[in-house]
């Protein structure tokens, strides 16, 4: 029907059915296997970083290139909730028998999705005032200045964004980046900092006090994140978030 092809299977040039990809359909079954085994995406994320393992990579109609990326919590779940993978299609919430042949046992999707659906508890982390947590790290990549927290309002709600210092005062049109919401560059960030500093030859070599990682495993950010971050920029044309680390003596790496 379209899209982007899903890992696991390839689209059948002579009739556009999906036929199953054996190295992929494999890893997607190791996949689901360690969700089961670990029942957390961030930690199957980091696992899938260790053995370099990304999303699908396939060419298009017109041959261009579309290579894999590495997993994220938002692609992980996104895998994990695919009916697709149990030989199934799913028509405005309607699930149908589909033609493809299945990778994954419907037992296993449904016991998978009834963990990834049940609300689990969380500790909050401290309460902090709106868009602070990287003030001062976050630099726009375009324009070389800082990212300055702002936020909006709409009714109670509010929506937290990292604005670039240039663009403000230059104008919008004067930087490609202009802003980024909060929330969104704050997970990259976790996400980055989960899978780097996972290692403890890597947090032995900056420093990092085993009660201060974990205590950011549990949620408390913003001590951690001012601590071990030395500088984060943000490419907006790209999408993408280079982060610098610092040592305990203040140099980065």
């Amino acid at each position: 029907m379209g899209g982007t092809p899903v890992l696991g299977y390839d689209i059948d040039r002579g009739g556009g059915r999906l036929v199953v990809n054996p190295k992929e359909a494999s890893r997607v079954r190791k996949i689901f296997e360690l969700y089961r085994e670990h029942g957390s995406l961030d930690a199957v994320v980091e696992e899938l970083s260790r053995r370099v393992w990304s999303t699908k990579s396939w060419k298009s109609k017109r041959g261009i290139e579309h290579g894999g990326r590495p997993f994220a919590p938002i692609s992980l779940f996104r895998l994990l909730t695919n009916i697709v993978y149990t030989g199934k299609v799913e028509y405005h919430g309607t699930i149908y028998d589909g033609e493809q042949p299945p990778i994954i046992e419907f037992g296993l999707w449904q016991q998978v999705n009834a963990a990834l659906r049940k609300p689990t508890p969380k500790l909050k982390p401290p309460r902090q005032k709106h868009g602070t947590l990287l003030a001062g790290l976050l630099f726009c990549e375009s324009c070389q200045r800082p990212m300055i927290p702002t936020y909006s309002g709409k009714g109670s709600r509010r929506y937290r964004y990292y604005v670039c210092q240039g663009a403000r005062e230059n104008g919008w049109k004067t930087c490609s980046t202009k802003s980024v919401s909060a929330a969104l560059i704050e997970d990259s960030l976790m996400s980055q900092l989960r899978v780097r500093l996972n290692a403890d030859h890597t947090r032995l070599a900056l420093k990092i006090p085993d009660r201060e990682w974990q205590a950011f495993t549990q949620g408390h950010t913003n001590g951690f994140v001012s601590k071990t971050v030395g500088k984060l920029r943000y490419n907006g044309a790209a999408g993408t978030v280079s982060v610098e680390l610092r040592t305990r003596q203040g140099s980065q790496s």
